[in-house]
């Protein structure tokens, strides 16, 4: 009886689920940024390396504050100009912030033929970030996709899952809660063969939350 009613409370105040939900953004207990993708996602990105690495993202916010403590180098697109604003004055000089709009037209120009070794699609037109990031993602790379249970396209299809599949990316689901969300999600990791977030150079990690 005590495990059924502690472990609720235990789980939303140890993930920071509980002050994601009062302040109405994804942080953890300390109240230090958090992706808006599901708990086991982060959980597994949070025990690898990514230091010297590159990522590329569809939709700024808590993620590319999350991302810029362990990526080199971070490169966000947003669509939203209030949170475009209020974001870039708490951006370390690692990351670039661009305001665009939802079918990204500045983003060819801006990397200008770069590769990005993480990309995550999370925001703006999504089958048209995860298209255009068929031509930035760097061999061994991923491609993230949140709320990928999502159809993101008419009738129910599944047009992202169908456009990864055609091109013969695997993939990895995440099912789980997400920071301050009352129902269940999936954000998915896609990759090809000698993914470095695959490689099980590093051993597990107890993780601490």
């Amino acid at each position: 009886m005590a495990t059924a009613l502690l472990t609720p409370v235990s789980f939303s105040y140890q993930t920071g689920h509980l002050y994601s939900s009062l302040k109405a953004k994804a942080v953890d207990k300390s109240g230090a940024p958090l992706p808006w993708y599901t708990y086991p996602a982060i959980d597994f990105l949070s025990t690898k390396d990514f230091a010297g690495r590159s990522v590329l993202e569809f939709g700024a916010g808590q993620s590319t504050l999350w991302w810029a403590q362990r990526a080199a180098r971070v490169l966000s697109f947003e669509s939203d100009s209030e949170w475009y604003q209020a974001l870039k004055r708490h951006l370390p000089e690692s990351v670039c912030l661009i305001e665009t709009d939802n079918q990204v037209t500045e983003l060819e120009r801006v990397c200008n033929g770069d590769r990005f070794d993480v990309i995550v699609i999370d925001g703006l037109n999504r089958f048209t970030c995860a298209h255009k990031a068929l031509a930035f993602w760097k061999d061994g790379g991923a491609i993230i996709v949140d709320n990928s249970e999502g159809f993101w396209g008419p009738d129910g299809h599944y047009p992202i899952m169908d456009l990864f599949r055609h091109y013969e990316f695997s993939r990895i689901d995440f099912y789980g809660y997400a920071p301050g969300v009352i129902l269940p999600a999936c954000t998915s990791l896609f990759f090809k063969e000698k993914c470095f977030l695959l490689s099980g150079s590093e051993n597990p990690k107890k993780i601490v939350h």
